[in-house]
């Protein structure tokens, strides 16, 4: 999509006390509702108590799924997964819940995140005799818990944790347990709910409230939550020498706003952050707008705080889907009119204040002030709602270097000039972590600060969510 962060993947997972005909379709919802997190493929897999049945494809989850393949995926527990990979990795081999059969069954992995040691942990297990089908690192955990040969799943994924290193968030199903797990810095977020009789876990609260469950909390970081036939049971790994680092940019960019994250709320945090930035970076003009989607929540805490009046003076095209398109100028610039038009009746002759959640490239930035200037804006003061991102993540999926972010490239003036605005002005690190109301110490800032929550394979390739 046109130039925003992209996360890696959304997770879901349903327990239900008896088999359950709509299984699939609740799966479904709940996948819907998490289709931010990934749009390249959407995959199911559920149990009836014997085997695991599953469908998975490229594409969108209402392009993955019609009515005769929800049908035949009816049981008690089941788990739900939409992708985002890069173009190298997007094939239908690597789509996910991934399924294979081990000594006691068969073993379906849901996976949200990065693990900065699945090299070392591939070749371990190539060496035992694993041949790969894949390239992605669920296969990488699902193989670990499989050769762990224990008759307690839950104990198999104990030992699995001790060695993954890096972010996760993941649903992991047996033919009778459904298990979530989240890493021990809590980079990725899980949390738990009901619906009814059954048990849910989820990527964000919105998909649990998608599906009419209640929310319970958060799974905490390096817990695992097992359910089963006897209830449900946590299991909380030492945290020892160990820090909370989640990731600060689902605040920023990744989460939906109508979703919690660790028991704050996205929407209020977003809010807050736009009348810090109003507070911090003010400017003279007549009128604020949002970037849709991620921008328009900070533009109305900014338009609040500086007292400007707010308006809409983008429209997203919601039904463009994704786009393939070649990454010349030229063919940006046709992406970014497919999905975003200015409304010529709100900007024209007006001082914008144009409010976006990041700059990453610089080049959207600079396509979409261009597209406000054609409509007859009169000045363009840019204000971001986050800090300049001059350091990769390794907690990502789409490979970059530093090379490729504007901010560690240039300074503030150097790109308010390649983008075109009348002025640029982000919001500090200290009023976007205040903005959170939780502590600083509870959040992974790297792409902000080069400081990461673990050691790092700084010798290989980075990593950095690209923007969506």
């Amino acid at each position: 999509m046109y130039g925003k962060f992209k996360e890696a993947c959304g997770v879901i997972g349903i327990y239900g006390n008896k088999e359950d005909e709509a299984l699939g379709r609740s799966i479904y919802y709940g996948l819907y509702a998490l289709q931010h997190r990934g749009q390249e493929s959407a995959g199911i897999a559920v149990t009836s108590g014997s085997g695991i049945k599953y469908h998975k494809a490229m594409g969108l989850v209402s392009e993955a799924f019609n009515d005769e393949i929800l049908d035949n995926l009816s049981g008690y527990i089941g788990v739900g997964h939409v992708r985002y990979c890069t173009n190298e990795a997007n094939t239908l081999i690597n789509a996910q819940p991934l399924v294979v059969r081990y000594k006691n069954g068969y073993l379906a992995v849901a996976h949200n995140g990065n693990l900065i040691n699945a090299p070392e942990l591939r070749k371990e297990l190539e060496e035992q005799g694993v041949a790969f089908q894949t390239e992605i690192d669920s296969e990488v955990i699902a193989f670990l818990i499989a050769r762990q040969h224990s008759e307690d799943i839950s104990k198999a994924v104990e030992k699995c944790m001790d060695k993954l290193k890096g972010s996760y968030a993941l649903v992991i199903m047996t033919e009778d347990t459904l298990i979530g797990m989240r890493d021990p810095y809590g980079i990725r977020p899980l949390c738990l709910g009901k619906q009814k009789d059954s048990y849910v876990l989820a990527s964000e609260s919105c998909a649990l409230d998608t599906i009419d469950a209640q929310f319970i909390r958060d799974i905490e970081p390096g817990e695992i939550v097992v359910i089963n036939k006897d209830g449900i049971r946590s299991i909380k790994k030492s945290q020892a020498g160990l820090s909370y680092a989640s990731c600060i940019f689902e605040f920023v960019y990744f989460a939906r706003p109508d979703s919690t994250i660790d028991g704050r709320s996205v929407y209020m945090a977003r809010l807050q952050a736009g009348r810090l930035l109003a507070e911090e970076q003010p400017v003279d003009a007549d009128l604020v707008i949002g970037v849709p989607d991620s921008g328009t929540v900070s533009a109305l805490g900014y338009a609040a705080a500086a007292g400007i009046p707010f308006d809409i003076g983008l429209i997203k095209n919601r039904y463009v889907g994704r786009t393939f398109i070649k990454p010349t100028r030229s063919s940006r610039a046709i992406g970014v009119k497919l999905k975003l038009n200015a409304v010529r009746e709100v900007v024209k002759g007006k001082r914008l204040v144009m409010v976006d959640d990041s700059i990453v490239r610089g080049t959207t930035s600079g396509l979409i002030v261009n597209l406000l200037r054609e409509a007859g804006a009169k000045e363009v003061h840019v204000r971001v709602s986050s800090p300049p991102v001059v350091h990769s993540c390794y907690f990502g999926i789409d490979t970059s270097t530093r090379k490729e972010l504007i901010g560690a490239q240039r300074n503030i003036e150097e790109i308010r000039e390649h983008i075109g605005a009348d002025s640029l002005g982000y919001l500090s690190l200290h009023g976007l972590i205040k903005a959170t109301g939780l502590p600083a110490e509870k959040f992974c800032s790297g792409c902000f600060t080069g400081k990461y929550p673990l050691d790092v394979p700084r010798e290989r390739k980075r990593y950095v969510f690209e923007k969506r």
